[in-house]
């Protein structure tokens, strides 16, 4: 009776280092995401019809594409973001806001693994371009 404890132990304690890399490959994946785009001001809600595509960051963010802006946002309990996990969002509205609660599900199992509050959302856009031809 006494493996099943070492063998969760084992399991627990070789995670930990791969969090850290798993924290540092989420922020380089999200700076090479968000290439050539300029950062807007924050805002609390976005509209969900406007989302054409939702991607968890690893351990950063969770990126909503709307075909002409990447939202970045950054929830609370974002070191929990697995980006094989599947994102389970209800709202009574047409707006994903700030402050609501998002539902992470195991993609394997389907069953509940947690859930994160999100934050802002931060508007990122590709500069526009000059007249000049540059």
């Amino acid at each position: 009776m006494l493996r099943f404890p070492l063998i969760l132990f084992a399991a627990l304690a070789t995670a930990a280092p791969a969090t850290a890399q798993d924290t540092e490959r989420g922020q380089a994946e999200l700076a090479r995401s968000l290439e050539g785009r300029v950062a807007g001001e924050p805002v609390n809600c976005i509209q969900l019809s406007a989302i054409r595509s939702t991607r968890i960051i690893n351990r950063t963010a969770i990126l909503y594409d709307t075909g002409t802006r990447l939202y970045v946002n950054r929830p609370s309990g974002a070191e929990g973001l697995d980006d094989d996990d599947i994102l389970l969002t209800k709202t009574a509205s047409g707006d994903l806001c700030r402050l609501e609660i998002v539902t992470l599900l195991d993609r394997s199992s389907r069953m509940q693994r947690g859930s994160v509050g999100l934050g802002e959302f931060v508007p990122y856009s590709r500069p526009a371009r000059g007249d000049s031809g540059h």
